[in-house]
């Protein structure tokens, strides 16, 4: 079948919304229909197919007629314009077993038809994606698919963007390989690069041929093959993402992720059989995590399974479980077929500036990196990491996943952590780790200020003059931070305790208290003050050991450890005593109360007066309104309302006099508890309204569905049922999302009281 009728079938294939299969059954169809009437009739095949299919899908008269008159002109000017020359098939062979790239496939082809449908120009379609990924892959599985689509003839062209030798071809190299692919003699081929240009133009222009021009470099040497015509399709792979291509020339992009499990597994299924997989589950999936998704990975993994059916999937698994060798196990003995140098080619391709940020980012602690942090790494002007963070991304050596957010393969860092042991002179490495360290330090208690400023600081090292905190405007910022640097917060704080970086390991355990804290993060703040404490003790100083007992013990009782919690705290008293300081003193005694609290209220009690003189004997307001708040809701619990009354609303009005939110809300709470239990329910029912609204403000999401949880209460004896259950409903998606699961099963149990 001829491109012209080729595109004259999809047209009609495209009115009548039908899929390629159908399409070809319908010609099937069609075609015996021919073959079965006299000489006469089938005259013009072509034109009596058109027929046959127009009426079989119910086309209208006029669209009928307008699809014959295209077959005839179709007839008119292949015979006019039938090319000359020899029909190249340059395609190398389809993969063996593709799987997935379902909606890739699907976008190629849709691209295809609807430049068809529209007749637009050129259509150029670029894959692009990291080494290994499998875009030539994908671009070879979905050309042979549709070589009916090109009938004039497919080239192909290896541009070596990134190869080994490090050379890529240029565009003249690449438009004389075409010319003679197109049955021009190397003897009559121009010898000015316009004039072979050119001619290449011309002999493509008005002949349906793919052109899969493929491991490009750049926008730059693809726009030269560019055919002008509107015949040809062209489909570009590279590693660089073609910017220039997607603005100059309405590309459609394509950016080439990772299989999915589902496919990976299934990549491994075709390969080594369904029975092998089975057998050995946990391997397999220990196979799946080494490789990550990558289809490279993936393809080296089954190959060694099928050359070796007799040695088991877990002696393959335990090689790549070490992060140390794994890229070395990922090696075929072929560069073709190795990961580690599927990433080197890409990466002869930096410039030393960008090659030295790749091996730093290698180091970073935590799974991805925004941009001031990658600035502090490298101890680079922002602006000059941008630009090379911008060049790795451009290459797929680096993903900006959300904005100003990058991360690597997780095979691509082991490669760019190989490079930085190489490649970095010694110090270099320990330096830019202790420089993104004292960044995440400075940032964290920058937003700890935030959230909570009217908690007593600590004292830091000022900060390196070239790598400032990243600045942050308000508490919503401050959270936003928190929330996307919190995974590599913690890495930072594993990476110091290996280092023995005592002073930076205390410090940034208080920096992240409050975050903590009102997340509900309890176990991770026991571990991280466990930490702290010896590395307080390890520095010698004695006031970093007092906050770290006071704190540990905080974290101790609020996971249910009060033995060890009472440990800590009286050895924070005794330390704080010994040392004279008051305020450490007061803030023991009001640690105190976290210990007592719904086991001896009375003993409770003691504490926070001891620790509201202390405060007062100071001129501490902060702790005073923590302490007369402390005190009125122990009193409440042993029904002194009054009592309880008169300190909690002293406590707000020193709280709202000093800003703090937080205390604030909490005595709002305690109010609307005592409200509650001395009968006075509409005015509970305010008290724990506003609580809410300010738990929501605080981001204090751990204490919210306890405060959610009264305000039911309140509603019930308010008889206010369906108020009830929004509230029962509301804490209960939190406690869930929190996995605290006892809060959660009391809270089914008064929904269901409430039927």
């Amino acid at each position: 079948m001829t491109g012209r009728f080729s595109a004259l079938l999809r047209q009609l294939r495209l009115q009548a919304g039908l899929t390629q299969e159908q399409l070809a059954e319908r010609a099937e169809v069609g075609i015996r229909t021919i073959r079965g009437f006299e000489t006469g009739e089938r005259a013009n095949p072509r034109v009596f197919t058109v027929r046959r299919l127009a009426d079989a899908l119910g086309a209208k008269p006029v669209e009928r007629d307008e699809l014959l008159a295209a077959a005839v002109n179709a007839e008119a000017a292949e015979t006019v314009e039938a090319p000359a020359g020899p029909v190249p098939r340059q395609l190398p062979a389809p993969p063996g077993r593709f799987v997935g790239r379902r909606r890739e496939l699907d976008h190629l082809t849709a691209t295809l038809d609807g430049a068809a449908a529209e007749g637009a120009t050129v259509v150029v379609s670029a894959i692009s994606g990291g080494g290994g990924v499998g875009k030539t892959w994908l671009a070879l599985h979905w050309a042979h698919q549709h070589l009916a689509d090109f009938p004039d003839g497919q080239l192909f062209v290896d541009l070596r963007g990134f190869a080994p030798s490090g050379r890529p071809m240029t565009s003249g190299e690449a438009i004389r390989g075409l010319l003679e692919a197109l049955g021009v003699q190397p003897a009559a081929i121009p010898a000015d690069p316009d004039a072979q240009a050119g001619l290449y133009r011309s002999l493509v222009a008005g002949r349906r041929m793919l052109i899969v021009l493929d491991n490009a470099r750049d926008s730059h040497q693809v726009a030269p093959l560019l055919p002008g015509g509107p015949a040809c399709t062209v489909v570009v792979t590279s590693r660089d993402r073609l910017a220039g291509l997607v603005i100059a020339h309405d590309t459609r992009p394509i950016t080439l992720d990772l299989l999915s499990e589902v496919d990976a597994r299934d990549l491994l299924r075709t390969r080594l059989g369904e029975q092998r997989l089975a057998a050995e589950p946990e391997a397999t999936a220990d196979l799946l995590a080494s490789c990550a998704g990558l289809p490279l990975a993936l393809a080296v993994v089954a190959a060694r399974g099928a050359l070796r059916p007799d040695i088991p999937l877990a002696a393959l698994a335990a090689e790549l479980r070490d992060a140390a060798t794994r890229l070395g196990a990922l090696d075929a003995d072929d560069p073709a077929a190795s990961v580690r140098a599927a990433v080197s080619w890409t990466h002869a391709a930096l410039e030393p500036e960008q090659a030295e940020l790749f091996a730093s980012l290698g180091l970073a602690p935590g799974p991805d990196i925004g941009l001031p942090a990658a600035a502090c790494l490298a101890g680079l002007p922002v602006e000059r990491v941008a630009q090379a963070l911008r060049r790795l991304e451009r290459i797929s050596l680096l993903e900006e996943h959300t904005a100003g957010r990058f991360r690597m393969h997780d095979l691509v860092r082991l490669y760019a952590t190989e490079r930085a042991h190489q490649d970095l002179s010694p110090g270099t490495p320990s330096a830019a780790l202790r420089r993104l360290a004292e960044f995440y330090l400075h940032t964290s208690y920058a937003a700890d200020r935030l959230l909570s400023p009217q908690r007593q600081p600590i004292e830091l090292p000022e900060p390196d003059e070239a790598c400032p905190p990243q600045r942050l405007a308000d508490q919503g910022a401050a959270w936003a931070w928190f929330d996307a640097e919190h995974t590599n917060l913690l890495a930072t704080h594993h990476l110091a305790v290996d280092r023995g970086w005592h002073a930076l390991i205390w410090r940034l355990a208080w920096a992240l208290q409050s975050f903590r804290w009102r997340r509900g993060l309890l176990d991770e703040n026991v571990s991280m003050w466990r930490a702290g404490l010896l590395a307080a003790e390890r520095s010698g100083d004695p006031a970093a050991q007092i906050l770290a007992h006071r704190l540990l013990a905080r974290a101790y009782v609020l996971t249910g450890l009060r033995a060890d919690a009472s440990q800590h705290i009286r050895r924070s008293l005794s330390l704080a005593e010994a040392a004279g300081d008051v305020l450490a003193q007061a803030n023991a005694h009001h640690g105190f109360t976290l210990i007592w609290s719904g086991q001896d209220a009375r003993r409770a009690v003691k504490h926070a007066l001891a620790a509201l003189e202390l405060y007062r004997s100071i001129g501490y307001r902060v702790g005073e309104a923590d302490a007369l708040n402390t005190a009125g809701w122990h009193e409440a619990h042993l029904g002194e309302y009054d009592q309880a009354r008169a300190h909690c609303e002293a406590a707000l009005v020193l709280h709202r006099e000093q800003q703090d939110r937080f205390g604030e809300c909490l005595t709002v709470d305690s109010l609307g508890y005592i409200a509650l239990h001395s009968g006075r329910h509409a005015e509970a029912r305010d008290h724990y309204e506003q609580a809410i609204l300010l738990h929501r403000g605080n981001g204090n999401t751990y204490a919210e569905p306890d405060a959610l949880e009264s305000l039911a209460r309140t509603e019930v004896l308010l008889d206010r049922p369906e108020k009830a259950r929004a509230a029962l409903e509301r804490a209960l998606d939190l406690y869930e999302s929190q996995h605290r699961d006892e809060e959660a099963g009391r809270v089914r149990v008064a929904l269901g009281s409430l039927s």
